[in-house]
């Protein structure tokens, strides 16, 4: 039985066993919502027509320091007085949908910004691929 509270998104793995059991609809394709929450500088939370509960996104391919760390304040900050309130466009990779705490994984654009690469122009996030300074 899957836990639809605490981790509202299926993985790939789990759509066939547990799709026709969500009691809201997955998300396999781009979508606009409305930014209610800025978490830190690569998590944000969202509210979408589609669904009657706001839900985290976390940014694709980034990894902003954590807010007790050096940074992470600034980035929140930065990212906050971004896109708090505005509506964005969250794009979604069908191979990359969900990440390992059950979030949502996607490149958010706001005004046609690709908000993800901005972070890492910005120096406000890493690669993903370089958090903790290995590669992964």
């Amino acid at each position: 039985m899957h836990d639809f509270k605490l981790f509202p998104e299926l993985t790939n793995n789990q759509m066939m066993m547990y799709y026709f059991e969500s009691p809201h609809r997955q998300i396999t394709e781009d979508f606009r919502a409305k930014v209610v929450k800025v978490t830190d500088g690569d998590t944000i939370r969202v509210e979408w027509t589609e669904r009657d509960f706001d839900f985290p996104i976390r940014f694709l391919d980034i990894a902003a320091p954590e807010l007790d760390e050096e940074g992470g304040e600034k980035s929140q900050s930065w990212l906050e007085n971004l896109i708090l309130n505005q509506e964005v466009d969250v794009l979604i990779d069908n191979n990359n949908r969900v990440e390992k705490w059950g979030r949502l994984l996607g490149t958010i654009i706001f005004m046609g910004m690709n908000i993800n690469e901005l972070s890492l122009l910005g120096n406000m996030s890493i690669p993903f691929e370089l958090e903790e300074g290995v590669l992964k």
